[in-house]
Formats: structure tokens, C-alpha cells, sequence
């Protein structure tokens, strides 16, 4: 573990700012991140841990603690009827799709393109056109901040809800993400539930023609298309990607709150709401 000390920290995130870490150390092994926040706590110093930097804004006098970098890498493929991959949180999220959109699996096509890593996923439990990481998340590993255990929890454990996770409320920077497991599912077309994705790849072509492998494909091309449009794709050549992200989410209301403020509308029931929840727009990673 090499730490140093005054690293600016522009290179490290997504809007390229400046500010500086007081110390910075990328780890790249459980023991690592254990040693890392051993440091820190014999220190009494401040920890913020960094993935791809998106959707993270620090100040210009910069972070006067440890900046812990995750680079835990490694993908592991699990063939079978319900393939798994599981993959160090340091991977690129969207090298993790592409690699399984490549194998024709479907699970997580509508999540291409966006930014950061995949130690992110479970925490925000980041969602897309239509499909969020609950559907196909199977285990987190975690290292404890406090006691230096490694514990791992299941997708039931998480306390998935939209755009929300454990990690975020109950357990907000408790937790580091060490690797996420996934179940994917083999030779099933995507479905889709967005209508906008709907509407870009019948423009592609549809589904009637294709084998479920280059369908999924087909899916992962639209989705980059239509990110690409809206300056949503991490591009040197379009500084217009060089923002903090999607961060918002959709609104949620009641029944009655929307009967109130639209009495001629016809009445909509909990269970043709709560499909709305789901379909938020995308989130980026940190």
C-alpha cells in the first residue's frame, strides 16, 4: 500500500475539479483496504472512499483526511443455466456489461454506459430504463469500517428499495463494497419497460428476427444511442459528459395525492403504481 500525501484530485472524478487529498491511497486487496483504515483510525483521520468519482464534488481547499481509492479488480465467470459473475468493486461497471451483453446474457443491458464502478451498484441500487441491480444481484461482500470483518450480505439483506439500499440509510458509511456477485439468466430476449428504449429499438429493428443473444446486444446499442444524445456517455472528445451526472430521481406520490391533483383523471391503483418507482432515470456510480 503506497500513501501519498497532496494528490490532487481532478484526475479521479468526473467534472475534473480541483482540490487535493491531505493523503491518497488506491488499494486494490481487501488487506489493503483493512491496512488503509487501520491508518486512519491511529490517526484519528477522516476516510472517503472513491470509485470512478462521478457524482462527487469536493472543495477547493480539498479533503483533509485519507481518500481511499478502490481498485479491487477481477471478474469471475460462473457458466451454467443461470450464469453468475462476480466482479472486485474497483471493475468499470460498463466493462462488467459489455462482457456479459458479449455472452448474450441479459440482466443488466439497460444499465450500459453509465459511469463508475461496480462497488456502487448495491449502494444506490442503481437503476436504468426500466431495470435496477436488485433484479440480478445475488451477495455483497463487505469490510466492516469499525471492527475490520468481512461480512457478506445477500440481495434480501440489502434492504433494496428505489434508488435506496442499507448502505444509504441504516448503515450509511458503515460498509465498504469489496465485490458484488450477479445472476444473470441465458438464451431470454431482454425485456423491455421503458417505453423511450421501446421506441429506440424497434428504430434498430426489433426483436422478431434476432436470436436472444444479438437482441441483448441490440438493447445495449440503444441504451449507449440514447445516453450518447443526451452527453450521458464518458467521452474526452464531447466535453459536455464532463458533469456530475444524473442524480434525480421520480417522484413518488399516493393515490390520493394524485387523485387531488388531477380529480378528472381516471383512478390509478397501487399495483399500476408501483412499476413507476422502478423507472427512474439513471444514477450515476460513485
Amino acid at each position: 500500500m503506497q500513501l501519498r500525501e497532496h494528490v490532487s484530485l481532478a484526475p479521479y472524478t468526473t467534472l475534473g475539479l480541483v482540490g487535493k487529498a491531505r493523503y491518497f491511497v488506491e488499494c486494490g486487496s481487501e488487506d489493503e483496504v483493512r491496512a488503509a483504515l487501520t491508518l486512519a483510525a491511529d490517526g484519528r483521520l477522516p476516510v472517503y472512499v472513491l470509485g470512478g468519482g462521478s457524482n462527487v464534488v469536493f472543495l477547493d481547499s480539498g479533503f483533509p483526511g485519507i481518500i481511499l481509492r478502490l481498485t479491487i479488480g477481477g471478474i469471475e465467470v460462473r457458466d451454467g443455466p443461470r450464469p453468475e459473475v462476480r466482479a472486485g468493486a474497483g471493475v468499470d461497471w460498463d466493462t462488467l456489461v459489455q462482457d456479459v451483453v458479449q455472452r448474450g446474457w441479459t440482466g443488466v443491458e439497460c444499465l450500459s454506459g453509465i459511469p463508475g464502478t461496480v462497488g456502487g451498484t448495491p449502494i444506490q441500487n442503481v437503476g436504468a430504463y426500466g431495470q435496477e441491480i436488485a433484479e440480478t444481484l445475488v451477495s455483497v461482500v463487505c469490510l466492516d469500517r469499525t471492527t475490520l470483518e468481512r461480512r457478506t450480505f445477500t440481495a434480501q439483506d440489502c434492504g433494496f428499495g428505489y434508488r435506496d439500499s442499507r448502505f444509504k440509510r441504516a448503515d450509511r458509511g458503515r460498509y465498504v463494497v469489496l465485490e458484488v456477485t450477479l445472476r444473470l439468466a441465458r438464451d431470454q430476449k431482454p425485456r423491455i419497460r421503458y417505453p423511450e428504449l421501446q421506441r429506440a429499438v424497434a428504430g434498430l429493428g426489433g426483436f422478431d428476427t434476432v436470436t436472444p443473444t444479438e437482441a441483448v446486444g441490440l438493447v445495449r446499442q440503444a441504451v449507449l444511442a440514447l445516453r450518447r444524445s443526451k452527453s450521458m456517455v464518458l467521452d474526452p472528445a464531447d466535453p459536455n459528459t464532463r458533469s456530475a451526472g444524473s442524480f434525480f430521481t421520480n417522484p413518488v406520490v399516493s393515490a390520493a395525492a394524485f387523485a387531488a391533483a388531477f380529480p378528472r383523471s381516471p383512478p390509478v391503483s397501487p399495483s399500476i403504481m408501483a412499476p413507476a418507482r422502478r423507472r427512474a432515470s439513471t444514477d450515476t456510480l460513485v
